[in-house]
């Protein structure tokens, strides 16, 4: 399998929404359902004020976060994505079409989540996305990431972009609790 070199653009999520809305299963797979359960009982609070979900997709798990929140900000570069999750989205969540890394969120957020999204950047661009997650990180924000440890072509492996950005956020949030490390790893960073 030939991997991506570049990070992947807008325009590959975009093709792949248009053709089949939930072309990853999130709503009917049994992985995502139990990858979203440990995601939540990743959370250390029973609520945070402010919440940042990058790469929201169709907000499957974007419903599930907002009921953990008081605001949720969820990000994705696909504009259908956004509308098929803006149809079920509850009141407290925005959507926003954001394209990473040369585009990204202010404010402050007490807690950021990356799901299935950091291998689709190459190293620089996630290192760029990791900086800009510093800076909008509240002082005692955590961050939590979950990525499927299997093989693909996207331009890096889910233990390289984890590994990757927790490096690239330890001075940030040097608290790196790996919890799962099996087909998917969930981990948890904090200050």
């Amino acid at each position: 399998m030939r991997r991506h070199i570049e990070s992947l653009p807008a325009s590959y999520f975009e093709e792949r929404y248009r053709q089949d809305i939930d072309p990853w299963g999130f709503r009917t797979s049994a992985y995502e359902r139990e990858k979203y359960d440990r995601t939540l009982s990743a959370l250390t609070r029973a609520h945070y004020d402010r919440i940042l979900e990058v790469g929201c997709s169709i907000g499957v798990l974007t419903a599930r976060l907002a009921q953990r929140g008081g605001q949720l900000l969820a990000i994705d570069a696909s504009r259908t994505a956004l509308e098929a999750a803006r149809k079920d989205a509850p009141p407290n969540v925005a959507f926003e079409e954001c394209v990473l890394p040369t585009e990204f969120p202010d404010g402050a957020f007490d807690l950021i989540v990356l799901s299935e999204v950091l291998y689709y950047f190459s190293r620089a661009d996630l290192l760029s996305v990791a900086e800009n997650c510093c800076r909008v990180l509240a002082p005692d924000g955590e961050i939590v990431l979950c990525h499927w440890l299997g093989e693909t072509d996207y331009p890096l492996r889910g233990t390289e972009a984890s590994d990757a950005f927790a490096d690239a956020v330890v001075k940030r949030v040097p608290a790196r609790r790996i919890l799962r490390d099996e087909v998917y790893r969930l981990e948890r960073l904090s200050a």
